[in-house]
């Protein structure tokens, strides 16, 4: 059983209490890094500006209180490893349909909605849809 460090807590703690049921029962069988819950404005347009993120403030799920979006990926990170991403995806997608969370991620987007950029793939992006 793994456990988050200090940092990822921290980040997970911002995030809705749904996304923290879900990683907290992810956790007991992967190793996780939580990399981002809740965005102030200054860390959205940060994240616009250095191309992790096409949506500008207060227009992310990561901008509410609680985050209704959390950045997660396998630890340690590969970001060349797409595989792993994807592996990581269908892990947090199957426990999220047996608890009943309905969830959608980065691989999922399907131009629903003006931030949604079928181009970006955030494959490390999951998101609560209420």
């Amino acid at each position: 059983m793994y456990h988050y460090g200090k940092t990822s807590q921290a980040r997970l703690n911002t995030c809705h209490p749904e996304i923290q049921r879900l990683f907290n029962e992810l956790i007991k069988d992967w190793d996780i890094s939580i990399i981002c819950g809740h965005r102030t404005e200054d860390e959205q347009e940060a994240a616009v500006k250095s191309g992790n993120s096409k949506t500008h403030f207060p227009n992310s799920k990561h901008n509410s209180l609680p985050s209704l979006g959390v950045d997660a990926a396998l630890y340690p990170i590969d970001w060349r490893d797409e595989g792993r991403h994807y592996m990581f995806v269908g892990m947090v997608k199957q426990k999220a349909k047996d608890l009943g969370i309905n969830i959608r991620c980065g691989a999922d987007w399907d131009g629903d909605n003006d931030t949604d950029d079928q181009t970006f793939n955030d494959l490390v992006h999951f998101e609560l849809v209420l």
